[in-house]
């Protein structure tokens, strides 16, 4: 007789894991579909259209000066991965393409944006694989690890407050923004002291940046988040408290990121309209989100598809240049 083989629990969970997980996905875009139905109905479309039509010359040139400013300290983080990947590439290089990334990150994915088109026009410039996961891999932790301590700050301060009927209440936020300021603590302490600096996964080294270095993710990480906050500030007519704007941004990206649709669409625009029920009508709200999405996301999508056409063609212009000097050089000649 053969025994019964038992399989550790650790085992049995990493099964289940994905279901799990795939599982959790579906209820929650379910939460967010049924939160975007229920705004739908009761949003004022008249009062969307004329939040639009009434913004100030002031308005849109504070937006887009906070817009432009934001996309700059974003190129700034592929900087930062010029010294961590340690490649030659001049700034003059690398701000057209992190600009040409980002916005198409911030508008089609990361899949596309952050990952497919930072290889594509990286190594056209030269750099390997190794080197271009490097620059992404920098570039994700500066962007979240501005995300860990500002949110961390905002929440454990208690700036901001979740609706009644939510089932997180402001002791749980709370507890979670010290959860997050821990989190960020320990990467500046790992990066300060820890004598272990790389580690293998996947076959892909990841290495520990210098403490100076990760300072300088988390400032300018969490720059990056407070600008895209202003300009949110800045659409709704400076007509709710900044804090509690950039606090909200806050949550609604991350339950972006959890929905898995791309920008946020929708989401962004129902936390806020929960959130801000008291003091906005959501009419006020979704136009000004709206105009959001306009000035940060689709204008700077239309200027880097024009960056984006530019870099391929000097590519192009590049490798037939290339081509035809290997084709003039002359072959060696062959003996018998």
């Amino acid at each position: 007789m053969t025994e019964a083989r038992h399989d550790p629990p650790t085992s049995r969970w990493k099964r289940a894991w994905p279901v799990i997980k795939k599982l959790l996905t579906y209820a929650f875009f379910i939460l967010v579909v049924g939160l975007l139905v229920g705004l739908a109905r009761n949003v004022d479309w008249n009062e969307v259209a004329t939040t639009l039509r009434n913004y100030s010359a002031g308005t849109l040139l504070l937006a887009g000066a906070a817009t432009l400013t934001s996309y700059a300290v974003y190129c700034c983080y592929d900087v930062l991965g010029k010294r961590y990947a340690r490649h030659d590439l001049p700034v003059r290089q690398i701000i057209p393409v992190t600009f040409v990334c980002y916005a198409f990150n911030l508008n089609l994915s990361a899949w596309v944006g952050g990952i497919a088109l930072r290889y594509r026009l990286y190594s056209r410039l030269g750099l390997g694989a190794s080197q271009i996961t490097s620059v992404f891999t920098l570039s994700i932790l500066t962007n979240w690890l501005g995300y860990l301590w500002l949110a961390g700050l905002i929440f454990a301060m208690g700036w901001i407050s979740p609706p009644a009927d939510w089932e997180i209440g402001q002791t749980a936020l709370r507890a979670l923004g010290f959860g997050l300021l821990l989190a960020a603590a320990v990467y500046l302490l790992a990066c300060g002291i820890s004598k272990r600096r790389h580690w293998t996964i996947r076959q892909h080294e990841i290495h520990l940046p210098s403490l100076r270095l990760a300072v300088f993710q988390m400032l300018l990480g969490a720059a990056n988040w407070s600008l895209m906050a202003l300009v949110v500030y800045f659409m709704l007519s400076q007509k709710a408290p900044y804090p509690q704007v950039l606090g909200i941004l806050m949550i609604s990206s991350m339950a972006g990121v959890l929905a898995h649709i791309p920008a946020g669409l929708g989401v962004i625009e129902a936390v806020f309209a929960a959130m801000l029920v008291d003091q906005m009508s959501q009419g006020a709200i979704v136009g000004g989100l709206i105009g959001y999405r306009v000035v940060y996301f689709l204008i700077p999508l239309m200027f880097a598809t024009l960056v984006y056409v530019i870099l391929e063609a000097r590519a192009k212009k590049l490798r037939s240049g290339n081509q035809a000097q290997s084709d003039e050089e002359p072959q060696p000649r062959r003996t018998a």
